[in-house]
Formats: structure tokens, sequence, C-alpha cells
């Protein structure tokens, strides 16, 4: 049977286009802000371990890396993800976003669930040991014997509170402050030995607010009392939140997810886990 060469033509440009244009990712079919791709923002700067050399586009760093294998399980290839820079007080206010969805530690808060949308977690911050060198130096080390020798400050209505209690097998074990901001100041006063953040907040005390600061070490995310959960923002109603959370159960299953953190914040950062 002879094809019209109106047929013809047509069937020689779809030759041309590559099948992932042609179809599209399934779920995220008419859903994103430029079609056919997948806008993803991040900080300005965005910075270590979450992107290395403030380079999303490497997808080197734990923020990054999980950006790429989310928009893989989605269905989009690499070079379909587009990245946007957002600031991180203008991305949790109510309104129109220039991104499908943004990575920048994002802490999951009733608050911001009222003006934004959050997919599910895919972090869960564990806690951990924030020394000085000096500390370091004089033999303390990431075990649970270890930190028992140590004087603990912490900021009185936080979770470090009673975790701390439990490391060192007493009750008002630490000293108590005001805030975060005056346990850091304890310790540069060399009132305390030790004290417990987040991971995220004591990557940044310890590479920026202290000269000497030293992570001994990271406590598992299970042992954690309420941690902190990451999601990635997205405008509120954004219909994209149902791709982008059947992505996070696709690559958490399949520990994709876990071997990005276990690469981005275990091994890159050099910061043991506290058995």
């Amino acid at each position: 049977m002879l094809k019209s060469p109106l047929i013809a033509a047509a069937v020689a440009l779809l030759m041309t286009v590559p099948l992932a244009a042609q179809a599209g990712p399934e779920c995220a079919a008419g859903k994103t802000i430029s079609p056919g791709k997948l806008t993803i923002a991040t900080g300005n700067p965005a910075y270590f371990p979450w992107v290395i050399d403030d380079n999303p586009e490497s997808g080197e760093g734990f923020e990054a890396a999980v950006a790429y294998a989310t928009a893989e399980a989605m269905g989009f290839s690499a070079d379909q993800v587009d990245w946007v820079r957002a600031g991180f007080d203008e991305s949790i206010q109510p309104g129109a976003k220039n991104f499908d969805f943004n990575l920048q530690q994002f802490s999951i808060t009733e608050d911001r669930e009222k003006v934004v949308d959050f997919s599910l977690p895919y972090y869960s911050s564990a806690m951990a040991v924030l020394v000085q060198q000096p500390t370091a130096d004089a033999g303390a080390v990431p075990t649970i014997d270890s930190l028992r020798t140590l004087k603990w400050g912490a900021a009185a209505a936080t979770t470090a509170v009673p975790m701390i209690d439990v490391i060192t097998g007493s009750s008002n074990s630490a000293l108590l402050y005001n805030d975060g901001a005056d346990v850091v100041e304890a310790m540069k006063a060399n009132q305390i030995d030790a004290a417990l953040f987040d991971l995220p907040t004591a990557l940044y005390v310890a590479a920026v607010v202290l000269d000497d600061g030293v992570i001994l070490g990271q406590f598992p995310a299970d042992r954690t009392e309420n941690p902190d959960n990451f999601g990635m923002l997205m405008q509120e109603g954004n219909p994209l939140k149902e791709c982008v959370d059947q992505a996070i159960q696709e690559i958490t299953a399949n520990g994709v997810l876990a071997g990005i953190e276990a690469k981005w914040l275990s091994e890159t950062t050099g910061v043991p886990v506290i058995q």
C-alpha cells in the first residue's frame, strides 16, 4: 500500500524526535512548568555537602544526587533537568514558583505546609556531636564510653537534652542555654566540651562559625527523637507532588537513596556513625 507524501513526511519527522520527548514521563505529563522538562531549584550559593562546588548540574553532592535520582525515577533523563536558583526565604512564601520542586534543606513543618507543599521526606536528619579540636586531640572518640566523659551543653527547649541524658546515663547532665547560638558561644568560651546538633547545622557550625570545630560522630536517624525531616518544596497544590512522592518511594525502596546518603553524608563528610 502506498503512503501519501504527507504521511511519509510526518513519519520521517517523528523518527528524528527522541522517544522520551515524544511520550514524556507519563505521571508528570502536563504538570511541569516547562513541557518535557523538570525544573529543579537550589540555593544561591549551594553549599557542601549538599551540592559540590556550587554546581548542581554535576550531580555531585547529596541533594544534587537526590535530585537526579528522583528525576530519573520520574522518567526524566539528565538532559531534561533544568536548574534554577531560589532564595530560601522567598521559596517558603506562598505564591507562584519558578521551579517544579526545590531542594534546599527545607524542614517539613506544619506552618510551612499551610502555604507550600512538601514531598515525602528524602532525608531524616541525624543528630551529630560537635566538639572543638582540642577536645578531639585530648582523646574524645565517637563511642558512648568516650562521650560520657565530656561536659555537655544544650539549648533547653530542644530534643538534644533527653538524648544527652541517655548518652551520659544521668539526668541534668548538660548545662542548659537559651538557644543554639548560646551553646556555640559556651563552647568557644570552653564552658562545655560537646553539644548535639542536627547534622546539617553541625556541618555549618564546624565549617563556618567555629575556627576549630570538629564533628566527632553522628547518631543514626532512627535513634534521634523527632528527627528533622527534609522535603522537596513545591508550590501549594502542585499536581506534580504525587509523581515526586512516587519517585521518592521508589528510590527509597530500591536502596538508591540510602546509597546516596552513605556516599555524600557519611563517606564524603568523614562523619562516623556512633553505634
